[in-house]
């Protein structure tokens, strides 16, 4: 019998057993800046980020991922970040406080989860929601790469409880 998980909510501060989601506040693209470029050419809150360089501009939207765990009733729920074209990124925006705006983009998956090897970015559709809720992401299914297979084909609780400790860990270190 595996151990239940328990961790303290960095949001409410009470300690909780379920599983909690593996969110990252910024996108990869953001973390890397320099604290200098940080101040000057990006722009992010908790759903939007914008990073104009000299020679493009880069737009990130803040969505969730849902990773189904075979062996377990509760499922592995992930806030994530993928980048969307001007286009995209205008309309998404336009109609951010819209409840029952429903479309969908492509995007690309900007986080680097731990577990995997990222050499490149992962092709997602973004899916809109009504109700003011975030974009769910799916990730394109002929993309070969191991998180997308184990998004298609699943996860162990194990593996899903393995995902957490690191991703726990990475944040607040015992």
């Amino acid at each position: 019998m595996t151990e239940q998980i328990k961790y303290t909510c960095s949001c409410c501060g009470q300690e909780h057993i379920e599983f909690p989601a593996l969110t990252f506040k910024s996108p990869d693209n953001y973390d890397t800046l320099s604290q200098q470029d940080k101040e000057t050419i990006a722009k992010i809150d908790s759903d939007f980020c914008v990073i104009t360089h000299p020679d493009q501009t880069d737009r990130f939207i803040r969505c969730t991922l849902t990773q189904k765990v075979i062996d377990h009733c509760e499922n592995l729920e992930y806030g994530l970040w993928v980048s969307l074209s001007e286009k995209s990124f205008n309309d998404y925006s336009g109609n951010f406080n819209n409840e029952n705006h429903e479309t969908k983009y492509f995007g690309w998956l900007c986080n680097d989860i731990p577990e995997y090897e990222f050499k490149e970015s992962i092709p997602t559709t973004v899916f809109t929601r009504t109700g003011s809720q975030r974009p769910e992401i799916v990730p394109h299914e002929d993309f070969d790469h191991p998180f997308v297979k184990d998004y298609y084909n699943g996860i162990t609780k194990d593996e899903a409880e393995r995902r957490i400790k690191t991703i726990l860990n990475r944040i607040d270190p015992a």
